[in-house]
């Protein structure tokens, strides 16, 4: 979760004035500044390969683009999109939503409205496909690859490391062809090290840890009831997509290595998915070309087990909107007699204060209340 002061949850739960702003920029200077958005939303994804979208729409007509350079118009403009709060002093306290590429500006000519949407700067990444075979040898450890892939395309783009201890791990061999996506090959490499990349609100693209539901710090409680934050809440589950056996295989052509395999099985005799259990034998197959040793595919297939053992467990939120939430997150949630944590797994953030605001949740680990 960003940043945000102890007053700013505090005030989420009560009266508040929310306070949005959307700034236009193009090749790095302010085009426009304050741009007045009749209504909009940021989503954070973590199922999609472009972490956040942006969705807006402008009443009056004559910010529909018509030249390459106007504000809005899909040839490097960007939108810097921010929400926050003003206290009952005057002063604010801001959340930064992201920074996104405009892609498909349209409206009608004399009434409008103008609607125009937006994406991270994975979407850079997707589009620069490799124009010649592209190799990670020579590079020291995954984090420095991933960081020359991407800077290949964006030469000052800002990559950080947020892995517990800003582990580098060597990276393997691997090669891909002329036309293969770059982006693809990206979060491959930082799936090789158990990781995950994504372009984060502050426009940075940020690797770190694959989340734990059980041992990750909680970023926020939603609540029913008086103080709390819940306005409504609904859970479904299915056995769909739950496994408690993985098989990581590994197979590198580029360094010549022998294939390899490395597995990981549910074997708690108190879990619910225990293999050979009632549930049955669940196997989920994952592969990579990063992993070069059967301890490389053992270490992977034992990360995974986590998340496919988690019960399936999909439940959808009303809250007072947090924008300082990130994907991953984990919540703690508070309703029906129970308290759970769960993995953030996409929400959208409204840009106006009757917009709706909700959350997907993914897994659960019921606590003791």
């Amino acid at each position: 979760m960003y940043p945000v002061s102890p007053t700013f949850l505090r005030t989420l739960a009560t009266s508040h004035t929310m306070v949005a702003k959307v700034d236009i920029y193009y090749d790095g200077a302010l085009k426009l500044a304050g741009l007045p958005i009749e209504s909009g939303s940021v989503t954070v994804d973590r199922a999609s390969k472009t972490r956040r979208t942006l969705s807006l729409t402008v009443a009056d007509p004559k910010y529909l683009p018509w030249l390459e350079a106007d504000p809005l118009a899909p040839y490097g403009q960007q939108a810097v999109v921010s929400r926050g709060i003003r206290y009952s002093n005057g002063a604010e306290e801001w959340v930064p939503l992201g920074t996104f590429r405009l892609n498909e500006p349209s409206g009608d000519v004399h009434f409008g409205p103008v609607t125009v949407t937006g994406s991270t700067l994975e979407s850079s990444i997707i589009d620069d496909k490799f124009l010649s075979p592209t190799t990670t040898r020579g590079y020291a450890g995954c984090v420095d690859a991933m960081e020359a892939l991407i800077r290949q395309t964006i030469p000052d783009a800002v990559v950080v490391n947020l892995t517990a201890g800003a582990r580098n791990p060597s990276v393997a061999v691997a090669t891909w062809d002329a036309g293969a996506d770059r982006w693809d090959a990206v979060t491959q490499i930082a799936r090789g090290m158990n990781a995950e990349i994504f372009v984060d609100a502050q426009n940075r693209f940020a690797i770190t840890d694959l989340p734990d539901v059980v041992n990750d710090p909680v970023a926020w409680d939603i609540a029913e009831g008086e103080g709390g934050t819940l306005i409504s809440s609904a859970r479904s589950i299915t056995r769909t997509g739950v496994y408690n056996n993985v098989v990581a295989t590994g197979e590198n052509t580029a360094s010549g290595a022998a294939p390899v395999s490395g597995s990981a099985k549910d074997l708690d005799p108190s879990s619910p998915t225990r293999w050979g259990g009632p549930f049955g034998r669940v196997t989920k197959t994952i592969s990579s070309s990063l992993w070069v040793s059967a301890g490389d595919c053992t270490a992977a297939a034992e990360y995974a087990l986590f998340e496919a053992t988690a019960p399936n467990v999909s439940t959808t939120l009303d809250s007072l909107p947090n924008p300082a939430l990130e994907g991953s997150d984990v919540i703690r949630l508070i309703h029906a007699g129970r308290m759970e944590r769960y993995l953030v797994q996409s929400l959208t953030i409204p840009l106006t204060a009757d917009g709706d605001f909700s959350i997907t949740l993914r897994g659960g680990k019921e606590e003791a209340t």
